[in-house]
């Protein structure tokens, strides 16, 4: 019965853990890196019919080329709209609006910018780290109340502690790898 428990609590804990990568994921999709990346558009919201949309779900978003992004809505009285939208948000493109569609040039990347973004994602990743341990500390934690209050042997519970540092080290050198692998993305020209 407790060994049931044990390896439930164990799972629940790597879900958390992979559940905090996937977010960092998500997030660093957003990044822009110089070239057309529709994930830049995921977080902008549209005001259609009074209900804040995404704009993938009121346009079709397409990418004609390494550096264009195309949004063409489904409802062409919506092209003011997602103009708004585009030029309130933080994405720093400005949108040329042709009377059918919406285009975004994504202009190259200076030096100083990619620096910045680099820091930027790297502040994610540290975060994101932050997260991880976090998750690490409570499972110890309890594992060694458990071992105290006698409901586990107290090997168990240090052989516990051992196998959720093991987890960690293991997310935190993935958090390692996505950061690495988005900065050199990020510094290509």
């Amino acid at each position: 019965m407790v060994i049931d428990e044990i390896k439930l609590l164990m799972d629940d804990y790597e879900d958390q853990m992979k559940k905090t990568i996937e977010a960092l994921e998500t997030d660093l999709r957003t990044v822009r890196a110089g070239r057309a990346n529709p994930h830049v558009l995921d977080p902008i919201t549209v005001s259609y019919y009074g209900v804040p949309t995404p704009i993938k779900q009121i346009a079709n978003v397409q990418i004609p080329e390494a550096k264009l992004l195309v949004i063409t809505p489904w409802d062409s009285s919506m092209l003011k709209e997602i103009e708004r939208a585009l030029q309130a948000s933080d994405i720093g493109i400005n949108p040329i609006n042709d009377g059918r569609c919406i285009r975004l040039v994504f202009p190259a990347l200076t030096e100083e910018r990619r620096r910045e973004l680099t820091r930027d994602v790297s502040r994610k990743g540290e975060n994101t780290k932050v997260s991880i341990r976090h998750i690490r500390r409570e499972a110890n934690d309890l594992f060694k109340s458990m071992g105290k209050d006698k409901l586990i042997p107290e090997d168990l519970s240090f052989k516990l502690c051992d196998e959720v540092q093991e987890l960690t080290d293991q997310y935190i050198a993935n958090v390692d790898s996505t950061v690495e692998k988005k900065n050199q993305e990020l510094m290509e020209i």
